[in-house]
């Protein structure tokens, strides 16, 4: 029987910790954590996003700032809004939903961020600082598929991994924290030549190419660990997953599988966040 490597549990179990931190934190401050949000323009996904996001915070009795820009804000105006909330002491994590309006330099303002209120790892620097196993805050997708496989106790040194995948704040750091544990890992994309036969060789898949089903099940081994990291309005992922369930090792469910694991871990790493700046 496979084992389902449930996010939804694993999110609602972490909560519970996380309401004692937050009351620990107001116990010795008498306010709670911070998360500010920043969202530009009016597209209805980011604003549904950032709106789960202010609803967790709530749940654990952690503070939101909802910052909204118009669709005409300019990259120098989205970068004076960020170092606003860079200098407010109050603050100790910074959002910026994705993606931005196509005028704006979305890297740029990415990097504005400080390091220490990246919670959502999106910087070059938080990048390349994970990449070389400093203690840094992870891009929450990847790392909230780590703490998941950590929960399962699934074995992972030694192993070979696919990643599907190279986007800057899935794929890529995917592959780095894979690495980080001892696996050998494989990038792979859309582009890639004979994929079905690396894909046919892995121990460990992730699914992050933003494609439904692009993965198919047939070029899955037995026994393999299945990660799909994609959601599409068709209630799928990115890997045909009826057929390999029986006979995977694991596997994430979607929905409930990584997608609840992104925003408790973004809520994890703004209140680590505060606890560094109480030290």
């Amino acid at each position: 029987m496979a084992i389902v490597l449930d996010g939804k549990k694993l999110s609602e179990k972490s909560e519970k910790d996380f309401v004692k931190r937050v009351s620990v934190i107001k116990k010795k401050t008498g306010s709670s954590p911070i998360l500010a949000t920043i969202l530009v323009g009016d597209n209805p996904a980011s604003a549904t996003y950032v709106n789960m996001k202010g609803n967790a915070c709530r749940r654990i009795g952690m503070e939101s700032l909802k910052i909204e820009l118009p669709e005409t804000t300019s990259t120098e105006e989205l970068i004076n809004q960020i170092n606003v909330l860079n200098d407010n002491k109050d603050v100790h994590g910074i959002l910026l939903q994705h993606p931005v309006p196509s005028q704006i330099d979305e890297r740029k303002c990415f990097d504005t961020i400080k390091i220490e209120k990246d919670v959502d790892g999106v910087t070059s620097l938080g990048f390349g600082k994970m990449s070389m196993q400093e203690r840094v805050f992870g891009s929450c997708t990847p790392y909230g598929i780590m703490r998941l496989l950590d929960e399962y106790k699934i074995e992972l040194e030694g192993k070979s991994a696919v990643v599907v995948g190279r986007s800057p704040i899935l794929g890529k750091p995917m592959a780095m924290m894979l690495l980080n544990r001892n696996c050998t890992v494989t990038i792979c994309h859309s582009k890639t030549q004979n994929l079905k036969s690396k894909i046919g060789d892995a121990d460990i898949i992730v699914g992050a190419v933003g494609i439904p089903k692009f993965i198919k099940g047939d070029w899955i081994k037995n026994e393999a660990v299945v990660i799909d990291a994609g959601y599409h309005p068709e209630k799928c992922g990115d890997i045909e997953l009826e057929s390999i369930i029986n006979r995977c090792e694991a596997y994430t469910p979607v929905p409930g599988g990584v997608g609840p694991m992104t925003i408790n871990t973004l809520i994890l790493q703004t209140i680590e966040s505060c606890e560094q700046s109480l030290k």
